[in-house]
């Protein structure tokens, strides 16, 4: 329609925060998007686009409409029965709703449904121009932008992440004011190239007359023009640059007009671990490192500057002069660890508090190396590098390196036990044992990584649970959660077959006592302060199984499993992760098959017929055992039979864990319990054969309980 047309809507500021300018963009384009949506303003929202830079957040929305459509309004007021008094007269609810809507009783109608009938006021509401409700519609959006700390410039009342320097919105300019700037045809271009005023022709031209102005203001465009700047000066590096995509959108985010630079630094430095260079690099200069053919890192890496120098040999000098000192020290802390071993450092752990009830870091490592030990014997793993392993985990943290760069944690300690001696399995475990360390990451390669990473949730899970500072709602200062998961993965992941329930209880017991008081909390956990010290761990144990299990409920349903399997399966509690995971796949092949409905559908039927047997006030407890004597036809003789054959086909198979095969087997199972409930009446009047029948039924229930509550599905 004529009437349409683009709109463009830019706010120019100070230097926004990298690390948030994605956020606060994508949340611009949404509150601007739902602001037009609320008022009625038609436009092609499928289309708008949400462009920032360091200094601008922009949005634009091809066809947008010049005003509102009209809007229909309509207010419900008293019901009927309550808007006249006795005498038939407006009762004063009536009147003042009538009053609220700016019209007389005698202008109300009335609205009469199947649910009551009541007054209603209805009107037709003006359509209002755009260009006068833009104002509040981007003063609605900057508010709702996520800013923790938003801050205040000059003497104004008002605040924002950044103080505000320029606004420019419209297709033709809309008058209004937003953070006390008026809009405008002036946008600014780069800082330094281009520092002029830009003119602005229209919403559609925005993006040329700014990528003119030395400003590229598309996200996507900067990141693809940085990406092709590092590849043009690859060649000077002899190298390959490393560029990940955090790094790449931190870079995009800092710069208008990237510009690749390609530095090096002395190989001398290159004696030092290179995580702690390339940490260095990526982190804190924003630099990406450059790796030979081999895959180690060399000498070169690559700077990208936010302009476009006349002498980009001083643009160098600069990175390279700025990376060295840094580069220094890391070299300074590496040479100074050496000369220390890192075993040296474990009777330092006892100066530094873990948590104030479950005592010093060496505590923590003296409870994690025996439950280290315990595990390791029990999946066949060297409990003495398992022991090992556990005793130097926490050393590297009270190194000089790891104390200037806490994230080598772990990588530090690998580099440090390897030059003392250590075997290669105790070394790799130091910095495996931390994995998975975010979410995709892998588990910890090596078996003894593994039993250490498991040993050391399990301490921390048991531990931060009895002191009773168990997460709640968005709230886990000590990523429990993450560590929940992440012990678990590597029990699955790994195949480590644990009694999770028993091994929570084992970590329970190590704990000190002041650990379990803690927490108590009076007033609070009555019923749970009545408990002895084994019973409280029981019901810790318990309850960390039960969170453990929370968290594989989302690993699994991200893997494609359905939450019925699920359920099925938690159902029967296995003890072993591993366990539970080749049951949750039978279980889930099993519904596939024709005969899964019939089956879960029968066994769901049984439940409810055993349940309120059980539940019947005074009825005894039926036979575990089934006598043919009391059969009184061919279908109860024929499901006894095929329940025989399918335990004898199936125990062998189930205690091997072949879940599959079971289920296989006991699908065959459909047709005489099919007839069965076709043909019997299982409330029999005769006492003794409904106690048979009912026996049966147990059997039936038990064979698939083996494996999971099939009724579940």
């Amino acid at each position: 329609m004529s009437n349409e047309k683009s709109l463009l809507i830019e706010l120019g500021t100070e230097e926004l925060p990298p690390k948030a300018l994605d956020e606060l963009s994508a949340a611009f384009l949404r509150g601007v998007s739902d602001g037009l949506a609320k008022r009625g303003i038609a436009a092609d929202l499928d289309r708008a686009t949400a462009y920032a830079s360091p200094r601008r957040l922009a949005v634009h929305i091809p066809d947008v409409a010049a005003a509102q459509t009209e809007q229909s309004v309509e207010r419900r007021g008293p019901a009927l029965a309550a808007a006249l008094d006795k005498d038939g007269q407006p009762s004063k609810a009536l009147l003042g709703f009538a009053q609220s809507c700016g019209v007389d009783v005698a202008q109300l109608e009335k609205l009469e449904t199947d649910k009551g009938g009541w007054y209603v006021w209805r009107a037709v509401k003006p359509a209002q121009a755009l260009s006068a409700l833009l104002p509040e519609i981007i003063d609605e959006a900057l508010k709702g932008l996520p800013i923790p700390r938003p801050m205040r410039w000059a003497s104004h009342d008002y605040s924002f992440v950044r103080p505000a320097h320029w606004m420019l919105h419209g297709a033709e300019i809309i008058d209004g004011e937003v953070l006390g700037l008026a809009s405008g045809r002036k946008s600014l271009g780069h800082r330094f190239m281009h520092p002029k005023p830009v003119h602005v022709a229209d919403a559609d031209s925005w993006l040329d007359a700014m990528r003119a102005a030395k400003v590229l203001a598309d996200p996507v465009e900067r990141r693809q023009r940085i990406r092709a700047e590092i590849a043009a000066v690859t060649t000077q590096t002899g190298g390959a640059p490393r560029i990940n995509d955090e790094l790449l959108n931190e870079i995009a985010n800092l710069t208008e007009w990237p510009v690749a630079i390609a530095c090096t630094f002395e190989r001398e430095f290159l004696a030092v671990p290179p995580e702690a260079l390339v940490m260095t690099m990526e982190t804190n200069q924003k630099f990406v490192p450059v790796f030979d053919a081999a895959g180690k890192l060399t000498e070169h890496f690559i700077g990208v500057a936010n302009i476009e120098s006349s002498d980009p040999a001083e643009i160098r000098k600069g990175y390279e002069r700025v990376i060295r000192p840094r580069f220094a020290d890391a070299k300074f802390f590496w040479d100074e660890d050496l000369k220390t071993p890192l075993a040296s450092h474990m009777a330092q752990l006892k100066n530094v508090t873990y948590q104030q009830s479950l005592g010093s870091l060496w505590n923590k490592c003296v409870r994690v190396a025996e439950l280290a030990r315990i595990i390791a014997n029990r999946v066949g793993v060297d409990a003495g590098q398992a022991t090992r392993a556990a005793a130097l985990s926490k050393c590297d943290l009270l190194t000089r390196m790891v104390g200037e760069f806490p994230e080598l944690q772990g990588v530090m300690g690998r580099y440090y036990a390897a030059h003392d001696g250590e075997t290669a399995e105790v070394a790799e475990a130091l910095d495996s044992f931390y994995q998975p360390r975010f979410g995709g990451d892998a588990i910890a390669a090596g078996a003894v990584g593994r039993v250490l990473a498991v040993a050391e949730r399990l301490d921390t899970l048991a531990g931060i649970f009895a002191v009773g500072m168990k997460p709640s709602g968005n709230k886990d200062p000590f990523a429990l959660r993450r560590a929940a998961l992440g012990m678990a993965r590597t029990l699955i992941e790994g195949g480590l077959e644990i009694d999770l329930r028993s091994s929570f209880v084992e970590a329970l017991e190590m704990l000190p006592d002041a650990a379990l008081a803690a927490g108590l909390k009076p007033g609070k956990d009555g019923a749970t302060a009545t408990l002895n010290a084994g019973q409280r761990r029981a019901a810790l144990a318990t309850e960390l199984y039960d969170f453990v299990m929370d968290r594989l409920r989302g690993y699994y349903a991200d893997k494609g499993f359905t939450n019925a399997s699920f359920e099925a399966v938690l159902a029967v509690q296995p003890g072993s992760l591993p366990d539970f995971d080749r049951r949750l796949r039978a279980v889930a092949e099993f519904g596939l098959r024709p005969e899964a409905g019939s089956l879960a559908a029968a066994n769901k039927r049984v439940a409810n017929i055993l349940r309120k047997q059980a539940e019947e006030p005074g009825a005894p407890a039926f036979a575990q055992t089934v006598d043919p004597a009391h059969f009184e036809s061919d279908a109860e003789r024929d499901l006894a039979e095929a329940l025989a054959s399918a335990q004898r086909d199936t125990a062998g198979p189930l205690n091997a864990g072949q879940y599959t095969v079971v289920l296989d087997r006991l699908s065959q199972l459909q047709a005489p319990v099919d007839v069965f409930f076709e043909n019997v009446l299982v409330n029999a009047e005769n006492p003794a054969v409904r106690a048979n029948r009912l026996a049966l039924l147990g059997q039936l229930k038990a064979q698939f309980s083996g494996i999971a509550d099939i009724s579940l599905l």
